[in-house]
């Protein structure tokens, strides 16, 4: 068979939730992630989130980087937004150009949240973190997150929560400019093309990971429903109704 569905592993989170329906059934533990994997078989690593608190104000650093301090793949990433509660938003950049003496400043003094550049999102927008954007996501936000296969961050503030802090290695690899981050489909970079979709009607796609949002269907005959990933090398799609869908290739198109 040329398509197969990835397991789910769910990730306790302190900033993450039980209620996890309808993509997952609730749990009791406080879920944050659930990850996608398919090990070597694929370089990306798809996520959905889920926030009942703020994440760290964190950053991931690039490849040539990690390569060298952590024998790992760089970390950028993008995230399609599926639910936000009112007054939910993201941080991504900077409002204004900081220097890192600023920005060593305003985390060691606990104002570093002001200078973040903070978006109010909803569902249906995608925004796209580049490798050394300063980032935070909010609270109240379940999202897909499409990345590198890496799990190399930097915490550079966390709320006082008392988990490790990367200050040196995390300044290191900022950017400290202004960033938007919000993207169209199809969303393109030198790790990942993705393109959002909606079909009522069987459709075949080439190689990637197929991740289902709305609806239902199958993937060469397999049920899938929303919160499934499938890997593919070619796949038959047949929705029943109306299917909604992100399509991940590795590299740019």
């Amino acid at each position: 068979m040329s398509s197969r569905l990835l397991e789910p592993k769910f990730v306790e989170r302190v900033w993450g939730t039980t209620e996890l329906e309808p993509l997952f059934p609730n749990q009791q533990q406080k879920i944050g992630e659930v990850w996608f994997d398919a090990g070597a078989d694929f370089p990306l690593l798809i996520k959905f989130i889920f926030t009942s608190e703020k994440l760290s104000v964190q950053v991931h650093p690039d490849d040539e980087y990690a390569r060298t301090v952590e024998n790992s793949r760089g970390k950028t990433e993008m995230w399609h937004i599926l639910s936000a509660k009112p007054g939910s938003i993201i941080s991504l950049g900077f409002k204004q150009s900081l220097t890192k003496q600023q920005l060593r400043a305003a985390i060691e003094n606990e104002t570093v949240e002001n200078l973040l550049n903070q978006i109010p999102v909803k569902p249906g927008e995608t925004y796209f973190a580049k490798a050394g954007t300063v980032h935070a996501i909010g609270a109240g936000i379940t999202l897909c997150e499409i990345q590198q296969n890496s799990d190399v961050t930097y915490r550079l503030y966390d709320y006082g929560r008392g988990r490790e802090l990367h200050l040196e290695k995390g300044l290191e690899v900022s950017s400290t400019d202004p960033y938007d981050g919000a993207r169209n489909y199809p969303l393109t970079c030198d790790h990942f093309t993705t393109d959002l979709l909606e079909i009522t009607q069987p459709a075949a796609y080439t190689g990637g990971a197929l991740i289902f949002l709305e609806g239902r269907g199958a993937c060469d005959g397999i049920s899938v429903k929303p919160g499934d990933v499938a890997l593919i090398s070619s796949a038959t799609i047949q929705p029943e109704g109306r299917l909604k869908l992100l399509h991940a290739t590795c590299g740019a198109s």
